[in-house]
């Protein structure tokens, strides 16, 4: 009987990846949906796009000097980027409507290595309509965003990190 109820349990749970205990705090699992385009550039100029790479989960995250909580997570961010270097999933680090310069002063003073697009005139933040800042967006291979983050996490735990490894299998599309 106990067999037939755990096997029963299986059967009933949420289909996708994960069932809900599984997403660590502050990752929302959302109704999918094809996220907007995201074309920009890095501060040196070179011009990154989010694409329907079959094979990539995309860690797609907006964010602003002045907002406390982006001040607090960028450094995790950093390390996050360090530690899945040879993981399947693209980060695209959205700063959203600064100065160059003041990205740079930012940057040099907590995150140093971030390679951050700029959105200098908001356009591509407005399109994906983040409830605040800091939003990340967990986007499948197909290109839709399958998990929303809003507000500032502790990328560099181990349950973060394990959580997108596990996204970032090969076919792993909810």
């Amino acid at each position: 009987m106990r067999k037939i109820l755990c096997m029963l349990a299986l059967l009933l749970m949420p289909t996708g990846v994960y069932a809900t205990t599984d997403i660590p705090k502050g990752i929302i699992k959302v109704t999918p949906r094809i996220a907007p385009p995201l074309s920009l550039e890095n501060m040196d100029g070179e011009k990154f796009n989010l694409t329907l790479d079959k094979k990539h989960w995309s860690f797609v995250h907006f964010w602003a000097s002045w907002c406390g909580p982006c001040r607090r997570e960028m450094p995790t961010i950093q390390t996050l980027i360090e530690d899945m270097k040879k993981d399947n999933i693209t980060f695209f680090i959205v700063n959203t409507a600064e100065s160059e310069d003041t990205i740079f002063s930012f940057l040099g003073a907590v995150a140093p290595d971030i390679n951050v697009l700029l959105d200098r005139d908001g356009l591509v933040t407005e399109s994906w309509k983040p409830r605040g800042l800091p939003s990340t967006y967990l986007v499948d291979p197909q290109g839709k965003i399958q998990y929303v983050v809003i507000g500032g996490q502790d990328w560099h735990k181990p349950r973060y990190q394990e959580f997108l490894r596990r996204l970032s299998l090969p076919k792993n599309t909810p």
